[in-house]
């Protein structure tokens, strides 16, 4: 698509992939792809719906019963990813800028998702291939040969988000063609195009036909008919807690694998001792707006609530407040540009109203709140908001409880350590967190009581590829990444042979 857009415009309409063509939508129907940071239309996509979907999954479930890649050896299967690695890594200019016009990102953001995604290739690639073939069972016998293997579940239907397109899909895609499974792809509808540039990649990497579907499209239908298709064995879903709850609801009647990834409300818990020097003020600062303001807040993982102990509050604030005020906003392939726009008018005015809110429930304002004014590097048209800081924060406030997804931080305040992990705990998700603490005992009591998927200490973000990454509560179910991410696209057969079989003569005959 990304060589499609380029060259065609608005004219590249063949978005969906079927059975190894592209095609448009079945009723001719077709989406805009706007420009967050101008709003202004730069490419064209199919506009899926129930019908394509049914000729996708069709053709998956046919490449899976019929076809070679289920029963393609494991060192041929990890030779192809890491094939598309290669490949990702040749287009990673190309593909970086693709990703921070879509998205809103900068393009360097963009970049290293790139090469985030060309990781995870590599990373189940090499798991896959350096697994045993399967775990011997001790039968207590010599004549029975007892082992448990691992086969691919069939074919998975994949619903991603628009906040990291590519980077989420690599997580889905790379284990579920690790694993031996077909799938069909249903990327965000409002940034799709990086995705179906991928499929193309999967395609000249010499994935064989109808292994890979894609269809643009919105979750109602293209989503929904995905999750609840009698012929999809299981569907994985990133995004926000309403649509995966229905997602959820429309797997349950053909009982079919789920895994949910649904965000968070994640804790960034700051302790005096911390900022007891000068370089650690600055580091926790500085990784304080890392945690909120990366992608705009537009993080699953993002760090929104600032929970900074009393004694140490109006400093780290203040310095907090000063900094972000001076974010450089702009369009993402920008000279200098720090942060860019939100992904749609729809995204700000939603972080707009979690804002008023706030300030109408006694928020105090230190930073932004409001739109900025236009620019060159910000146009008129931009979808663009300033990095806020909301102080005197309490857990009554909505926004203090519900995900802004937004360049959006809370400060609340806390005095004793069973406070600060009562506070940080004090939340429906469970998907991250962070402790910031020069005691070495302090951080390690507290990352243990934290109930998050992730905690990290002294750090804010990082992710290994190797470690399962997955949330507690309403945070989502299953794990991406390492080797639990590979298991949920595998079913677990065991097989027992007699080798010298005898009757048993439980009947009379």
């Amino acid at each position: 698509m990304a060589d499609r857009a380029e060259t065609q415009g608005l004219d590249a309409q063949a978005t969906i992939h079927v059975a190894g063509e592209w095609r448009e939508a079945a009723s001719g129907a077709t989406r805009e792809i706007l420009d967050p940071a101008d709003g202004q239309p730069f490419a064209l996509v199919a506009e899926g719906d129930e019908k394509d979907t049914d000729l996708a999954v069709a053709a998956a479930r046919h490449a899976f019963d019929h076809g070679d890649w289920p029963r393609t050896p494991v060192a041929e299967r990890a030779a192809l990813l890491r094939r598309v690695a290669d490949l990702l890594v040749r287009d990673r200019e190309r593909l970086g800028l693709l990703e921070s016009r879509d998205a809103g990102k900068t393009a360097e953001e963009g970049r290293i998702d790139i090469d985030c995604v060309a990781d995870a290739f590599r990373y189940f690639a090499d798991l896959v291939a350096g697994e045993a073939p399967g775990r011997v069972v001790d039968a207590g016998s010599p004549d029975i040969h007892s082992v448990v293997v691992h086969e691919p579940v069939g074919v998975c239907a994949l619903i991603t988000p628009w906040n990291y397109p590519l980077l989420q899909a690599s997580w889905k895609i790379a284990p579920a063609l690790a694993a031996g499974n077909t799938f069909v792809i249903k990327p965000s509808e409002i940034t799709p195009l990086t995705t179906i540039a991928l499929i193309d990649l999967l395609s000249e990497a010499g994935l064989p036909t109808g292994v890979a579907g894609i269809v643009t499209g919105p979750g109602h239908s293209v989503g929904a008919r995905l999750a609840e298709h009698p012929d999809v064995d299981l569907v994985s879903f990133t995004g926000g807690l309403v649509s995966g709850t229905k997602v959820a609801q429309a797997a349950a009647p053909s009982v079919k694998k789920v895994a949910l990834e649904l965000g968070g409300k994640n804790p960034n818990v700051v302790f005096a001792d911390a900022c007891a020097t000068d370089e650690g003020f600055d580091t926790a600062v500085d990784q304080a707006l890392n945690a909120a303001f990366i992608h705009s807040g537009q993080v699953c993982s993002a760090g929104a609530r600032l929970i900074v102990e009393e004694s140490v509050r109006e400093r780290f604030v203040a310095e907090l407040a000063r900094r972000a005020a001076r974010i450089r906003l702009g369009r993402g392939t920008g000279d200098g540009v720090e942060c860019g726009p939100l992904v749609s008018a729809q995204q700000r005015a939603k972080v707009e109203a979690y804002v008023a809110s706030a300030l109408a429930e006694g928020a105090v304002l230190r930073s932004g709140g409001k739109r900025p004014e236009p620019s060159p590097e910000r146009p008129d048209g931009g979808y663009f908001y300033e990095p806020t800081v909301l102080d005197q924060c309490h857990r009554e406030m909505r926004v203090v409880r519900e995900e802004v997804f937004g360049p959006v931080l809370t400060v609340e305040t806390f005095r004793t350590e069973d406070e600060a992990v009562a506070l940080a705990n004090d939340t429906e998700y469970g998907l991250a967190g962070a402790v910031w603490t020069a005691d070495a005992g302090r951080a390690r009591r507290v990352a243990g009581r934290l109930r998050h998927g992730t905690v990290w200490i002294n750090d804010f973000h990082p992710y290994l590829p190797q470690a399962e990454w997955g949330g507690f509560g309403k945070s989502g179910v299953g794990r991406e990444l390492g080797p639990a991410g590979l298991a949920e696209y595998r079913e677990t057969k065991h097989v027992y042979q007699n080798l010298a079989p005898k009757p048993v003569r439980w009947f009379a005959g």
